[in-house]
């Protein structure tokens, strides 16, 4: 539907706020009008069907940015294998060719970042930690070959997952941190990626998310937690790969998820009575995929239909895509090149690779493959690798894109691993 084109004038659609203005309806209110500006110059000169993603210039900021950095980035030091997976999959979503050269250099800066007890630091010496891991190898499923692959040590990575695993099916974060559900998608995703999913990494996780789930229907870091969109997607995105996404509440998960696109923006925001911002486009946006998905699964099950009737029971789209695509296009484009989180901010690497993940998700109906699951036996049946393979488009669960997902599971597949 989209919100310039929409029923409704922009003009009524700001946030009605009462007399006792706050700081954050205050920040809310400016942010609304510098939106609305925006997407008024749009509706005026009706040059909405002429509005561009400013490909070459995403891919100029993201090609610079692995040259070399300003000075500024030394805060993220710690941070190497995000900064390498955020800019080559800007790069990979928008086409670009990942070069030999790049692949080479990759592969050389992932491998040092490795210890020898399991996992990846931030940094040449540092601990290994969960998230950092997971950017390690998305960026060595973006690099996509051998010699990239070859250079995870499954053994000690299983080790050190075994590690972060507590006895109630959590994980922390990393040797001696903290519980978070970010830890289980992290180890989740990592561990499909490189075929290491064991009934023993797995035992009590499901169960502990399903915890996780907030009185809202929202999902939080731990049991207990106000909800966050990307607490979220970590968490629905853990049942799918465990294929537990039934111990959920997905109705009321799917209303919480729902209103947290904004009226007037057309983009999302984390938690309810906070500022839109860009890359809430992909945690928050990512999350309606796999809820249609489920939400097709549960009619055939229902309906106790055969494949080849599936298309009259497949979701409808559960989220407005043009608003969102509106958002990101108008507002979160800067001119230089590069995406930022709303108007007014100063691109950044994270913001970039979001806002097109996001972007991504709202141009493709993703597509699971459920002919494919069907002749795989039931879904009960299907392991980790199985069911990230049914995907088709761009990844919502990994957030690589399908070739590179596939090709890496692909591979490790061909390499059983026994704990």
């Amino acid at each position: 539907m989209g919100i310039i084109d929409g029923p409704f004038p922009l003009e009524q659609l700001f946030t009605k706020n009462d007399e006792c203005s706050t700081e954050s309806s205050t920040q809310q209110s400016k942010t609304e009008k510098l939106v609305y500006d925006l997407f008024k110059v749009v509706k005026e000169n009706n040059s909405l069907k002429t509005i561009r993603l400013n490909r070459i210039s995403h891919i100029k900021f993201a090609t610079d940015g692995l040259k070399g950095l300003h000075k500024h980035w030394v805060v993220l030091d710690a941070n190497k294998p995000w900064l390498c997976y955020w800019m080559l999959h800007v790069l990979d979503l928008l086409g670009h060719d990942i070069t030999q050269e790049l692949i080479s250099r990759g592969v050389s800066t992932i491998s040092k970042l490795q210890n020898a007890s399991g996992g990846f630091g931030g940094g040449p010496g540092q601990i290994s930690h969960a998230a950092v891991t997971y950017a390690a190898v998305n960026t060595i499923a973006i690099l996509g070959t051998k010699e990239a692959y070859d250079l995870i040590d499954r053994e000690s990575l299983y080790k050190w997952f075994m590690k972060l695993k507590q006895p109630d099916g959590s994980f922390i974060m990393h040797e001696g941190g903290e519980v978070d559900i970010r830890g289980a998608y992290c180890v989740l995703a990592s561990a499909t990626l490189t075929n290491l999913i064991t009934p023993e990494l797995i035992a009590g996780t499901a169960d502990w998310i399903r915890r996780c789930q907030a009185f809202d229907g929202g999902i939080g870091g731990e049991p207990g937690l106000e909800a966050h969109g990307g607490y979220a997607f970590c968490g629905l995105a853990a049942m799918e790969i465990l294929g537990k996404t039934d111990l959920l509440d997905v109705p009321s998960l799917f209303r919480w998820a729902s209103s947290l696109q904004m009226q007037l923006e057309g983009g999302f925001q984390g938690r309810p009575n906070k500022l839109v911002d860009g890359c809430y486009s992909f945690w928050v946006g990512a999350l309606f995929p796999i809820l249609e998905i489920i939400m097709t699964r549960q009619q055939l099950k229902k309906k106790d239909a055969n494949c080849k009737e599936l298309d009259e029971y497949i979701a409808q789209p559960l989220f407005d895509r043009e608003a969102l695509q509106e958002y990101l296009l108008i507002a979160c484009q800067y001119h230089k090149g590069g995406l930022i989180d709303k108007p007014k901010r100063s691109p950044d690497y994270y913001h970039t690779c979001y806002c097109l993940s996001g972007l991504s998700t709202s141009q493709h109906h993703i597509i699971y493959d459920f002919e494919k699951a069907a002749s795989l036996n039931t879904e009960q049946e299907l392991n980790a690798g199985d069911r990230s393979l049914l995907w088709n488009a761009t990844h919502p669960i990994h957030n690589v894109t399908i070739p590179k997902a596939k090709k890496m599971i692909e591979y490790f597949r061909e390499k059983p691993f026994s704990s």
